[in-house]
């Protein structure tokens, strides 16, 4: 299969919006892209299946090389492992149902599903990248849509928020960047390079690991939400439209996971050893002081966005710990907070479109004419806390036994410190949606709400499926990112 063609569907995606002046056009034209995107991501999946049967033993299928920069030896080297296609297919599931919430959009209607299709070729380019300087050239694609969808189409303060927003995310960016250039100046004049299979192949000197793995982790830390530099997340979630606050969780925030995980992690397994519990300790309180300032929030949007950066502390966590099981659990989680995070900013979006109001204590009794929202409300919802059944619980729960097979007592006291958030998720879970959804209702002001509509529901079942596809069989999730993280493992090698 050629990997371009992840690259090149959404740019044609895009161009012909440009080029489509009628609304409904650019519409119909956005949905057909992203479907197109689905299916391609679907199709990947069964072909990158068949070709890893057929050849185990190489790690990344797919690959070309385009000469990019010749004296700089950058090039557009492009490839995927299973983690990879994970974060493509979870891409493509949110890509579809941002689409979909959007649908009524009346202001810049062209512009805005063109910044949301170009999000989705910055975040295809950096998933199937395999030279750095490639790869960050795309996670800066992904960052410039972000500050425009904020700024043009947000709500409340969203001057600040996008600012924010972008200063945050450029300064994750420079921190990365410093770490690029210095890994490349490292090598010899002769062997400086920015491919990624080159770097993984070399024994890169531990005192240089050091110095530029924790430039490189806590840059694209910034992006998966690493404390205390969490604070744009959520600012610029609330800020965000419904679509805008489902990339910027489903998608944009997995960026910085996989960043941490392929570009530092694997990389700079001598680096990652040595910060590994620092590593744990941010991701620890990003978990438990993300689930209490969550129980303090009365927007639902501020309930979601806190609630983010306490399930994206689980990656951070499993990255931590270094074992397989708790590698795999990272991955599971990133794509299941990817999933279950949209499906929970387009439910509240949905109840914001026709309420008008966020505030947890406005609202009251939606249930009785609201059935459907209602319904997929629970499903987020329950699936956030980590019910059998759902991702959610998948994901964490292999997180925690990958915590509690490093037999230490600091690894235990984490992984115990990470379960306790447990209670504390179905406490606000279950008030927010108690207090919305069930009750008395105010007939004078909701009693005429209209249910979901037919886009909004083809969204809802889309992620839905996703995260019962993972929930109810993993093991098929499991097969596929397996072979990466025993690549991931195999180069970090013994654990002290």
């Amino acid at each position: 299969m050629n990997l371009l063609a992840l690259l090149f569907i959404p740019l044609l995606t895009a161009l012909l919006i440009l080029l489509e002046r009628r609304p409904m056009q650019v519409r119909w034209l956005a949905l057909a892209g992203s479907s197109v995107q689905l299916l391609a991501s679907i199709l990947l999946y069964f072909g990158y299946r068949k070709a890893a049967l057929a050849d185990p033993s190489t790690p990344f299928l797919f690959r070309e090389r385009y000469s990019w920069y010749p004296d700089w030896n950058i090039g557009l080297h492009v490839g995927v492992d299973g983690i990879s296609v994970a974060m493509i297919m979870l891409t493509a599931f949110v890509v579809v149902a941002g689409v979909l919430v959007s649908w009524k959009v009346e202001k810049m209607t062209g512009s805005f599903f063109f910044l949301l299709i170009l999000l989705s070729l910055g975040a295809y380019g950096f998933f199937i990248s395999l030279d750095l300087f490639t790869m960050f050239f795309f996670l800066e694609l992904a960052v410039i849509p972000k500050f425009l969808l904020i700024g043009i189409w947000g709500s409340g303060d969203k001057a600040y928020s996008a600012n924010k927003l972008a200063l945050m995310l450029m300064g994750g960016s420079a921190l990365i960047l410093v770490a690029i250039l210095a890994l490349y100046v490292s090598a010899p004049a002769g062997e400086r390079t920015f491919d990624m299979l080159q770097l993984a192949g070399r024994e890169i000197p531990v005192d240089v690991q050091r110095f530029i793995f924790p430039c490189m982790f806590l840059g694209f830390g910034v992006f998966t939400a690493i404390f205390p530099f969490h604070t744009w997340v959520p600012d610029g979630h609330s800020s965000a439209p419904t679509a805008g606050s489902m990339f910027l969780a489903g998608i944009s925030m997995k960026l910085g996971g996989y960043g941490c995980l392929r570009a530092a992690t694997w990389l700079m397994p001598e680096g990652a050893k040595a910060y590994g519990d620092i590593i744990i300790v941010l991701a620890a309180i990003a978990i438990i002081y993300g689930a209490f300032a969550t129980m303090m929030q009365k927007d639902l949007k501020y309930i979601n966005a806190y609630s983010s950066v306490s399930h994206c502390g689980f990656v951070l966590l499993g990255i931590g710990m270094l074992t397989k099981t708790a590698i795999t659990g990272a991955v599971f989680q990133m794509v299941s907070h990817g999933l279950m995070t949209a499906l929970f900013f387009a439910v509240i979006g949905m109840i914001y479109e026709r309420t008008h109001t966020r505030l947890v204590a406005e609202m009251g009794g939606l249930m009785k004419v609201m059935p459907f929202i209602t319904t997929v409300m629970f499903i987020a919802g329950l699936s956030s806390l980590g019910l059998p059944g759902f991702s959610g619980f998948v994901a964490e729960m292999t997180v925690f036994v990958g915590g509690w097979e490093r037999e230490a007592g600091f690894y235990r006291v984490a992984t115990i410190i990470a379960c306790m958030s447990i209670v504390v998720t179905a406490v606000y879970v279950l008030r927010a949606i108690g207090r919305t959804m069930m009750g008395p209702l105010d007939a004078s002001s909701f009693g005429d709400l209209k249910d979901a509509d037919w886009h909004e529901k083809m969204a809802a079942f889309v992620l839905i499926a996703g995260i019962l596809a993972m929930g109810l069989a993993p093991f098929w999730l499991n097969e596929l990112v397996a072979p990466g993280t025993d690549l991931i493992v195999k180069k970090i090698g013994q654990l002290p």
